[in-house]
């Protein structure tokens, strides 16, 4: 059996060969942004890379080729964005990256200038570009209005020696390297609640909206508990509940207000209660667990789907709401639905002139699971991938066969695509 670094390099050296097709901006949205999945291989004990100087890899062949390399265990390099009041996607798991400039040359220098920013690594020193995963229209209001376009790019570093990493404060917590092993474990898969119901409950108002909210209560999302091997907390980052000044930011500080009755009260009883006499003593704060989902579990998936052994259909729990009457009618409403992406799935091919996801252009590409093109299969209509649902709408998977085009949608694509439409008449 293959290791994972084997199939790591395998799956790089398609995208390196056979890269996806951009994504064109709406006339109406010409915001674009590009994340960088960056990927080291992390060594095996037993096959440490050397100490001494080299010159660095000029390609992945050459890089893998290395016997530390083909030994090591691949890994992630994920972010913990810092807190900020009206930032939507504050305090989330994600990639490093950001919104393009328009001194900006390309989308891959996007992600090679917000790396750089946000966590100091300069991609153009140490790593390999990868190709690239399929592009995606980022939208909101359950895919009604068009955000932005997102692009993410594939980096290799092919180096172990890297200097430490510089966390820019007012953006980055953290950051926190994830092997791809865990990723792919089905025990790391989770779901995590969101109150959506104020999107569903917009046009309401007074006591009709509070109905709303209390019928549909939170909807619960995939998600993976990441493990990381090793992780780089910023120092001059505030926790969320603080107050201090951070560069430009300014946040109420609170330190030097005078102590109330009550507060001096608090703060009496506490020393009492922690004194010798009770021996109580205050627990040891823990940290949440690091969540992963959302857009950027959308852009994983689509890199993960491409790895042994392809089981994202045991591995993904489909969105639903935490009211059982509601969780009730939505498992009711879509049970066809799902069976329908089941046996897809499970039969290799994708179903011929589809409902498209988010209102997409469809796909009339249908595939076997040898990678030859199927016999009704005349022409290919590229279909707009479309993030409505918290960035869950993915793209297509690598082709196996020589067709010059993507033969087969990722699975969470499959699975997810007109999800959306379904689960509306059970809510609506």
């Amino acid at each position: 059996m293959a290791s994972l670094s084997s199939q790591t390099h395998s799956i790089l050296s398609s995208l390196i060969s056979s890269p996806y097709p951009p994504l064109p901006s709406p006339d109406t949205v010409p915001r674009r942004a590009s994340v960088a999945l960056v990927i080291r291989l992390q060594p095996s004990y037993s096959y440490w890379p050397p100490t001494t100087t080299t010159p660095a890899p000029s390609d992945l062949d050459a890089f893998v080729s290395q016997q530390w390399a083909q030994h090591g265990e691949p890994e992630v390099l994920f972010i913990k964005r810092a807190s900020r009041k009206g930032d939507r996607w504050t305090s989330h798991i994600a990639l490093p990256g950001g919104k393009r400039d328009p001194s900006d040359p390309s989308d891959a220098a996007v992600a090679v200038r917000e790396t750089w920013e946000e966590v100091g690594l300069d991609l153009t020193t140490y790593a390999i570009p990868c190709g690239n995963l399929p592009q995606r229209l980022v939208t909101t209001h359950w895919g009604k209005k068009p955000l932005m376009v997102l692009c993410p790019y594939v980096y290799l570093l092919h180096t172990h020696h890297i200097p430490p990493l510089k966390l820019q404060p007012t953006e980055v917590a953290a950051t926190h390297w994830v092997p791809l092993r865990s990723l792919l474990a089905k025990e790391q898969r989770t779901v995590v609640g969101e109150d959506v119901s104020s999107r569903l409950a917009e046009q309401e108002t007074g006591v009709r909206r509070w109905v709303c909210r209390l019928m549909l209560g939170r909807m619960m999302f995939a998600a993976i508990n990441l493990l990381p091997t090793e992780s780089l907390h910023s120092a001059e980052t505030p926790a969320p509940d603080t107050g201090v000044n951070v560069g430009a930011v300014r946040v109420e500080d609170n330190r030097h207000t005078p102590p109330t009755y009550t507060s001096r009260a608090k703060a009496l009883a506490s020393r009492v209660y922690r004194s010798d006499v009770f021996s109580q003593y205050p627990a040891q704060p823990t940290e949440g667990p690091l969540l992963l989902w959302g857009l950027t579990l959308g852009v994983i998936a689509d890199f993960l789907d491409l790895l042994p052994p392809h089981n994202a259909l045991t591995l993904w729990t489909y969105p639903t709401f935490t009211p059982l009457d509601v969780r009730f009618w939505v498992w009711l409403l879509t049970y066809r639905f799902k069976e329908r992406k089941r046996v897809e799935l499970q039969a290799g091919s994708s179903v011929m002139m589809h409902r498209p996801s988010f209102g997409g252009a469809s796909e009339s590409l249908a595939s076997s699971s040898d990678g030859k093109e199927g016999v009704a299969a005349k022409e290919v209509v590229e279909r707009v991938d479309e993030t409505g649902l918290h960035g869950l709408g993915t793209g297509s998977g690598v082709a196996s066969g020589e067709l010059g085009v993507r033969g087969r949608k990722a699975a969470v694509a499959t699975m997810l695509e007109g999800w959306v439409a379904s689960s509306s008449d059970a809510v609506g």
